[in-house]
């Protein structure tokens, strides 16, 4: 089961962080990568840290908020592959301000990167999808998007990440006629370049220790179970589904 072998994953964000760490969990199962983020020469690093694998590894320069990208991203994807059966929107950032404080800027960057574009990057490879009916979408949301929080003043990325988790719900109910599942991981505390400064921080320690009953952050490929279970042929009767990775955030 979840072997990955003539399957094509396109993961965005892949050039550091999360999407990283769930392109080499892909590719150890056999899968063919899609590799889509701004900074290409990262990719560069991540398609030869993954030449182990044999697989084989398209990276395309993509900005995710711009649909002329996306689609020239999508062309090349089929040009090289001829299909993408597996989509991972894992592109992300945010502006951390609370809701007094945080201007409209900020605000719009953070919806346009962490939402917006997993509305146009899944409305791309959706029908892409559509073509070859068959395909497993996977959003990269955030135990942010079904709770608060009163440590980090996040409005906007709170916002976004609840965007998030409803629209995986309402892709999952349009595009199940066209074999096509939409499903949702929200992780909890891992270590990014996005992260690593505020977590190694005694007091954010204290509160994780306080607040998450594993009393740990998340580890490196801990991620990847859950990515590799919903973009599988097996999970072909789960869709619509908020899987949180979080410790047990979001349980207590």
């Amino acid at each position: 089961m979840f072997k990955y072998n003539d399957k094509v994953v396109v993961l965005t964000g892949a050039s550091s962080g999360l999407g990283r760490q769930m392109a080499k969990g892909f590719a150890s199962q056999g899968a063919n990568l899609v590799l889509l983020a701004r900074r290409v020469e990262r990719l560069e690093d991540v398609k030869n840290e993954l030449k182990e694998y044999g697989v084989d590894i398209l990276t395309i320069k993509c900005d995710v908020t711009n649909s002329s990208d996306i689609e020239e991203a999508v062309r090349l994807t089929k040009e090289h592959f001829g299909k993408a059966d597996v989509l991972v929107n894992c592109a992300g950032a945010s502006r951390d301000k609370g809701v007094l404080e945080m201007n409209d800027d900020e605000w719009e960057f953070t919806i346009n990167t962490d939402l917006s574009s997993v509305f146009k990057v899944t409305r791309a490879f959706g029908n892409l999808m559509k073509e070859a009916k068959y395909g497993r979408i996977i959003n990269i949301a955030s135990m942010y998007g079904l709770v608060g929080n009163t440590e980090i003043p996040t409005i906007a990325y709170h916002a976004s990440k609840g965007g998030v988790v409803n629209f995986t719900r309402a892709a999952a109910a349009e595009l199940a006629t066209y074999g096509i599942t939409v499903n949702a991981i929200c992780p909890g505390y891992f270590y990014t370049e996005l992260t690593t400064d505020v977590l190694n921080t005694d007091k954010f320690k204290t509160f994780a220790d306080n607040h998450v009953p594993m009393k740990r952050y998340g580890n490196e490929g801990e991620l990847n179970a859950a990515a590799l279970f919903l973009g599988s042929e097996e999970a072909s009767y789960v869709t619509g589904v908020i899987l949180p990775v979080d410790g047990g955030y979001t349980a207590v």
